[in-house]
This record gives C-alpha cells, sequence and structure tokens, in this order.
C-alpha cells in the first residue's frame, strides 16, 4: 500500500511540535514580555496566575508544580514531535494534555477559552497523528527499516 501521508504527517508534527515550543517559550519569557504583540504571559509569574485560575482548588505552591509538570511536558512533547522519537506516544500524550487544556478551560473560563486558544483542534490533530501509520522523516522510521 503506498503512504500518502509523507508530507501531511511531517508538516503536523512540526507544526504541533513547534505551536508547544513556542507557548513554553513565551511562559518562560524568552520571546518578550507581556505587552510585546503576540505575546500570552511573558513571564512564569503571570503564567501561574493563569494556570491557578484553571485550577482554583489548588494553592499557589501546587499550582506552581502543575505549572511545572505541564510545561515539561509541552517541551517534552514538541521536541519528541519534531525529531519524530516515540512519535505515537507524544501525540497521545498531546491529545490527553490538550484535552485537559480544553476541560479545565471550558469549566472555569467558559467555551470561549479553548477555542481562542485552538485547544481542541490541537486535540484532534493530535489523535489524527496518532493514527498514522509510518512517521516519515523519523528517528522512529529510521530505527525501523535499519532494524529490517
Amino acid at each position: 500500500m503506498k503512504n500518502s501521508f509523507k508530507i501531511p504527517q511531517l508538516l503536523l508534527r512540526v507544526a504541533l511540535g513547534i505551536g508547544f515550543l513556542v507557548t513554553v517559550s513565551d511562559r518562560l519569557g524568552l520571546l518578550g514580555p507581556l505587552g510585546t504583540r503576540n505575546i500570552e504571559w511573558g513571564n512564569w509569574e503571570n503564567f501561574i496566575n493563569y494556570t491557578g485560575t484553571l485550577m482554583p482548588f489548588l494553592d499557589k505552591p501546587a499550582v506552581n508544580i502543575m505549572g511545572s509538570i505541564a510545561t515539561l511536558a509541552e517541551a517534552a512533547i514538541g521536541i519528541l514531535l519534531i525529531i519524530g522519537f516515540k512519535t505515537r506516544q507524544a501525540a497521545i500524550g498531546s491529545c490527553i494534555l490538550t484535552l485537559i487544556f480544553a476541560l479545565a478551560m471550558t469549566l472555569f473560563l467558559g467555551i470561549k477559552a479553548p477555542i481562542n486558544f485552538a485547544v481542541f483542534p490541537v486535540c484532534a490533530a493530535s489523535l489524527l497523528l496518532v493514527t498514522i501509520p509510518v512517521y516519515e522523516w523519523s528517528i522512529d522510521n529510521f530505527f525501523t527499516t535499519t532494524a529490517k
């Protein structure tokens, strides 16, 4: 069977990966301060304050821990998707993480928040990536083809 997913899966992996890494860069202040065009948080403190609105049942130290876990997960998922290593697992992680974000945002901020952040399309795109049989131009594919 011909693999017609070569370029679309690559573009999907890279787009999702870059999306995660840009978001992480924003919350770490690497893209500029809050008030700069297209900057949502601009620093860790602003990100943690926002995270606290999604987890109002937690105190500040717990929110900081959860924000750190989410940030590490997003950075790892972003890198794994771009390089194509453990791609299926990274896509599953992306789907689960963004689904959790979507539910928390909808519950505590209303349905418009996850729509504004395009959380639903990222979740669906991640799920679609899980279903692709072969990840061309990936470390996964390199190991699969060299093992044969």
